[in-house]
C-alpha cells in the first residue's frame, strides 16, 4: 500500500529525509517515530502529493507519487498536525460542509458524516461549534474529517500531540478499529511509549535518516539480542548463581544484593525450564521477570551516529 525506495528531499545543499525505504501493507498500523524535526511530515506530505522529493520514489496503493497524483489524494486521507475549524459551523455541519466537497450528496452525506461521528466517538457533540471542542475531541473531529471519502491509507501527523492521557487512550482505541478495518495507517510521534502497544511496525528517523524499520519486537531484538532476567527468591543467592550458570540456557548470571541478574544465550526465547529448576532445587521465587526494552531506549541506539549529508 505504501512503498518509498531512496526516498530524499533535499533544501539547497542540506537534506531533510535521504534515501527512506519504507514497504507497508493493508492493515499495518506504522508508527513514525523521531524528534521534532527528523523529517516525518516532511515524508507524509511526499506521500500525500503536497510535496515533491527531489530524488527516489514513492508509491501509495500501487501509484506513483510523480505521475498519479491525482489517484493517490482519492485513495489518501492526510491529517496534518495542526489546523482551523470554522468558529461558526457546528460539528455535523464541519463534516458536511467537507462530504460537499469530495461530492458526496443528498441522504448519503447525512448518513456517511454520521458514522464517521459515531466512529470517532463524537456523536454526542454533533450540534456543539466547532469551536468549542477540546484539543482531544477537534483532533478527533479531523480524523472524522479525513475519513469521509474512505480512504484506504491514512496519514496522520502527530495525532496524539498536546492530548491529555484519557484523549490520548480514546484515540488510539479509535486508530485500532480502523486498522482492524484493513486500513493502512501512518501515524507520527515524537512520544515513543505511546505507539509501542498500539502499532505492528514501526520507523525510527532521526536529522532525516531511517534508522530502523520493522516490528517493535525486531527493533527490541536488535538492541537487545539476548533476553536478561532479574530472579528473586528465597535462599541462598551465590548457591542458587552457581545453579543456574551451569544451565545449557544461560550464558552469565551476575549477583546483586538481593537479587540474581541471568542473561540467557542468543536465540533463547523459552526459559520457563529455568523457574522450575530452582524451584525443584528448594529454592522459592519472589520474582521472575524479563528485563523490559521500551522504545526509548532503542530509539536512542539505534539512532545513535546518525546523520545527514551535506
Amino acid at each position: 500500500m505504501i512503498k518509498t525506495v531512496a526516498l530524499t528531499k533535499k533544501y539547497d545543499e542540506a537534506y531533510a529525509i535521504q534515501d527512506i525505504n519504507l514497504d507497508l501493507q493493508a492493515g499495518d498500523l506504522f508508527g513514525f517515530i523521531g524528534p521534532n524535526g527528523a523529517g516525518k511530515t516532511t515524508t507524509m506530505k511526499i506521500l500525500s502529493t503536497l510535496l515533491q522529493p527531489s530524488s527516489g520514489e514513492a508509491y501509495v496503493c500501487g501509484h506513483s507519487v510523480l505521475n498519479k497524483p491525482e489517484e493517490i489524494r482519492r485513495l489518501v486521507g492526510y491529517m496534518p498536525d495542526f489546523f482551523g475549524v470554522y468558529d461558526d459551523m457546528k460539528v455535523i455541519e464541519y463534516l458536511e460542509f467537507f462530504a460537499a466537497a469530495y461530492r458526496i450528496s443528498g441522504s448519503e452525506r447525512r448518513r456517511v458524516c454520521n458514522d464517521k461521528l459515531d466512529l470517532v466517538d463524537l456523536d454526542f457533540k454533533r450540534d456543539a461549534y466547532a469551536n468549542t471542542l477540546s484539543r482531544g475531541q477537534t483532533q478527533r473531529l479531523g480524523l472524522a474529517r479525513v475519513l469521509l471519502h474512505e480512504p484506504q491509507v491514512l496519514l496522520l501527523d502527530e495525532p496524539l500531540s498536546g492530548l491529555d492521557p484519557r484523549a490520548r487512550i480514546e484515540m488510539r482505541a479509535v486508530l485500532r478499529r480502523l486498522g482492524q478495518q484493513g486500513k493502512t495507517i501512518m501515524v507520527s510521534s515524537h512520544i515513543l511509549p505511546e505507539l509501542a502497544d498500539m502499532c505492528n511496525k514501526v520507523g525510527i528517523i532521526d536529522r532525516g535518516v531511517m534508522g530502523f524499520s520493522g516490528t517493535v519486537e525486531e527493533a527490541i531484538q536488535r538492541v537487545r539480542p539476548r533476553i536478561v532476567l532479574h530472579v528473586e527468591l528465597i535462599g541462598d543467592l551465590p548457591t542458587a548463581a552457581n545453579l543456574l550458570s551451569k544451565h545449557p540456557l544461560v550464558a552469565s548470571v551476575d549477583q546483586e544484593p538481593a537479587r540474581l541478574v541471568v542473561t540467557l544465550n542468543e536465540g533463547v526465547k523459552d526459559y520457563t525450564e529455568l523457574s522450575t529448576l530452582l524451584v525443584h532445587s528448594g529454592y522459592p521465587i519472589k520474582l521472575f521477570r524479563e528485563e523490559e526494552v521500551n522504545l526509548e531506549s532503542a530509539f536512542m541506539l539505534l539512532t545513535k551516529g546518525l546523520g545527514v549529508r551535506t
